[in-house]
């Protein structure tokens, strides 16, 4: 891999919180694991940027390397690799991911709150 090309994934990696190397768009998923984790992060209700790797060849490669990864998609949060379609789907069903990129801190907060509002009080409503 070329210093260029190294700086430049880098740049996106630590341009967006949430970045996904994939087949296609999150709009448009060109295969089925990429379309799996766009769906995931979609549930979570979180932003997230991609990068379709099939409209550069150079970053197609490249991004293989530079995880040491062999497969497509490829999940980074805050600047780290987690892994791909089989790793965010196990960490989507242990619970893993929301905690990794934070969704559903204010729903839980308001669901605790509400849970000390007085029985009598929702009665009124």
């Amino acid at each position: 891999m070329t210093p260029e090309l190294k700086e430049r994934i880098n740049n996106l990696v630590n341009q967006n919180k949430i970045l996904v190397f994939m087949k296609g768009t999150k709009l448009m998923p060109q295969c089925g694991f990429s379309n799996n984790v766009v769906q995931m992060l979609n549930t979570l209700g979180v932003p997230f940027e991609t990068v379709d790797i099939l409209d550069d060849y150079e970053i197609r490669q490249g991004i293989k390397e530079y995880s040491n990864w062999p497969t497509i998609p490829q999940v980074y949060i805050d600047g780290q690799f987690v892994g791909g379609s089989e790793v965010v789907i196990e960490m989507y069903v242990k619970g893993g991911l929301r905690l990794r990129v934070g969704s559903g801190s204010r729903f839980f907060k308001l669901f605790f709150l509400l849970l000390k509002i007085p029985s009598s009080f929702c009665l009124s409503l």
